[in-house]
């Protein structure tokens, strides 16, 4: 961890360039390429994807896109489409936001995989990708992931991924007519030579046996 900051300097805006993976690639969201393939992707049968995040489900395609026309148009959130490298669909969506240059503090958020996505190493891989962009290419401090505390599965996912729980803001928002207490989490710097690499022996095609299948879990790879 860095304590002589005499010399910090505000970090660059995260852009939108392409982030080339295995599984997936990064791009900016843009409705005319991914409108279509997100909304299959999004309506499939994953009943609690929509139950954490602050809008959603979308019953109606013009909604819905109303709803991704907003995403690509904002700066922070910073929204990306998840492209499957084998089939080029979006499969999903996910942001930077709370991007703080100034500090070198940034977020991952608005996670919505579709179920074709979840639980695959192309989703592994895209927090991957966005993390490592967040602290090789633009330098950040601190790399943060929050969501709501009844939210079991993002809690599990961070803590896989390697953040570490730093504790609850009770009462925080109100979401859907429910109180939602905050679960924080965070990679910092010093750490995340550890995370990635851990990251990268995962994600090699030498952990994947014939079927696919991991041959050891990131959460070890990481110890």
């Amino acid at each position: 961890m860095t304590t002589d900051l005499t010399h910090w300097q505000p970090r660059p805006q995260p852009d939108q360039r392409v982030l080339q993976g295995r599984f997936v690639r990064i791009e900016a969201l843009d409705v005319a390429r991914h409108g279509e393939d997100l909304w299959c992707a999004l309506q499939g049968p994953d009943p609690a994807l929509w139950d954490y995040l602050p809008y959603g489900p979308f019953t109606e395609r013009a909604s819905f896109d109303a709803w991704l026309t907003g995403n690509a148009e904002s700066r922070d959130p910073l929204f990306y489409a998840v492209i499957d490298q084998a089939t080029g669909r979006a499969l999903g969506l996910f942001s930077y936001l709370r991007i703080m240059a100034l500090d070198g503090s940034i977020e991952i958020g608005h996670v919505a995989f579709g179920a074709p996505m979840q639980r695959t190493a192309g989703a592994t891989e895209a927090i991957y990708l966005l993390a490592r962009h967040a602290f090789d290419d633009l330098g950040y401090r601190r790399l943060e992931w929050k969501c709501d505390a009844a939210n079991a599965r993002s809690e599990r996912a961070a803590e896989r991924f390697g953040f570490t729980r730093e504790g609850l803001f009770r009462q925080h928002m109100v979401r859907k007519g429910r109180n939602r207490d905050t679960a924080w989490f965070s990679i910092i710097d010093g750490e995340w030579p550890g995370c990635r690499t851990a990251f990268q022996l995962w994600l090699a095609a030498e952990n994947f046996d014939e079927r696919g299948q991991q041959r050891q879990r990131l959460e070890a790879l990481r110890r």
